[in-house]
């Protein structure tokens, strides 16, 4: 377990740089279309800039797109209590609890650390499970938050959109800008655009990397912290069963989520951010004794 958090933080280390080297790869487009080195820098840090006010406002960003709802103890006492014990249990001060008007079962958190970190919940996922299967889903929600995924999570988000803003600037200053002015050789201009077309393709699959991975160990932090692996693959199996998306979709917030909120579809599964959910129960139950 230690280990996997140990190698999580060394990974988000490569993982941004390999976000920078797509970022620069973007700015050394726009740098030989202009003929100014120089460019690649402003790139670089602009993107950064970006990336970081998307690092504070994409809790309030999450909250709207989903529109869940904050509630306290009174509104919803089983489902406080459970996210309260858990936050004791882990030694973790109990973050703000939401709830998602959303037949749908799912469940995310989201904040910069766990001193201003969210949990929410779907009002099908209460529904939905008993009390040992709703403590571990929070569980695992929360082992989001005590391993950082949360804001590892937030930055590559950032630095998605960042890349995905810069390369539909690009294409349009290729499609509308003044071919005679630039210095640009066709080999240049050709590696240009191909840098630009594979740039999202490669931020997404690195994100879809990112967050499968830490959808394993969230489940293994579960498992550790309720001590009832089996009450998590129940959860999972049933939730699997279902497989209804969410009715407010965004693929942009969707690696925050328990599961995949998204329809169904080749695309979709092809670059999902969660890794099967037969995979999951299958690991949970393989390594049950090693919890």
């Amino acid at each position: 377990m230690y280990k996997a958090i140990a190698a999580n933080k060394r990974n988000t280390i490569l993982i941004m740089a390999l976000f920078v080297g797509l970022i620069g790869a973007i700015g050394w487009v726009v740098s030989s279309y202009n003929g100014d080195p120089s460019i690649t820098y402003f790139v670089i840090g602009g993107a950064a800039v970006y990336a970081l006010l998307q690092y504070f406002i994409a809790t309030k960003l999450t909250i709207a797109m989903t529109g869940a709802k904050q509630i306290q103890k009174s509104d919803n006492p089983r489902f406080y209590r459970i996210v309260e014990n858990l936050a004791i249990t882990t030694g973790m001060q109990t973050p703000e609890v939401y709830v998602i008007d959303d037949p749908s079962s799912n469940a995310f958190a989201t904040g910069r650390d766990p001193k201003h970190a969210i949990v929410a919940a779907t009002t099908g996922l209460l529904d939905t499970l008993d009390d040992n299967e709703l403590e571990a889903v929070m569980a695992h929600e929360m082992g989001h938050v005590q391993n950082y995924d949360i804001r590892v999570g937030m930055i590559s988000f950032g630095l998605v959109s960042a890349i995905g803003l810069l390369t539909d600037i690009v294409l349009r200053m290729f499609i509308f800008g003044d071919r005679d002015s630039n210095d640009s050789s066709p080999v240049e201009m050709i590696i240009g655009i191909v840098v630009i077309i594979l740039a999202p393709i490669i931020a997404a699959i690195i994100q879809m990397a990112v967050s499968r991975q830490r959808e394993y160990l969230a489940d293994a932090t579960s498992a550790m912290t309720t001590r009832n692996p089996e009450a998590l693959a129940s959860a999972l199996e049933k939730l699997g069963q279902q497989n209804k998306p969410m009715k407010r979709q965004s693929t942009s917030s969707a690696h925050l989520f328990f599961i995949n909120p998204l329809k169904p579809g080749f695309m979709n599964k092809l670059f999902s951010t969660h890794p099967p959910i037969e995979e999951r129960i299958n690991r949970l139950r393989n390594n049950a004794g090693k919890f």
